[in-house]
């Protein structure tokens, strides 16, 4: 499994690009534990990619206990999902292109219920580990 691949597929999950530790923790040990279909395809996204580093390229930015995609971290990730024709060779170009292409891809708004399912999911959980805790003890 590629982690950089992993951390920029969970980050563009979220609403905003932005999740804390403790959830991108959580949904990077899920998807490792997923089986081999994930260690797979985040091999063959890297594969794309090959000189990828999500930090020293700016593609993902370290903000106030959490990790946040940046407009440069969707171009890429969408760079390495885009399928290639059938007739053409899968040529790969550097992470500094794609970053220094004119016009960068802004981010997908999601409808506003669906980021409201998700935080509320959120809090939910965050209720459930506290009662847990709160049980333990």
């Amino acid at each position: 499994m590629n982690f950089q691949v992993t951390v920029l597929k969970i980050l563009v999950s979220y609403p905003d690009g932005f999740a804390v530790m403790e959830d991108l923790k959580r949904d990077v040990a899920i998807l490792a534990t997923s089986g081999r279909d994930w260690a797979d395809r985040t091999r063959r996204l890297a594969a794309r990619v090959p000189d990828l580093d999500i930090f020293a390229q700016g593609l993902v930015e370290r903000i106030s206990g959490g990790w946040m995609i940046t407009a440069e971290g969707r171009t890429v990730l969408e760079l390495m999902e885009a399928r290639p024709a059938a007739s053409e060779t899968i040529e790969a170009p550097s992470v500094e292109e794609i970053v220094t292409s004119p016009a960068p891809v802004p981010p997908m708004r999601q409808p506003a219920d669906r980021a409201k399912r998700r935080r509320e999911r959120r809090e939910r959980l965050r209720e459930a580990r506290e009662r847990a805790r709160a049980n333990a003890s």
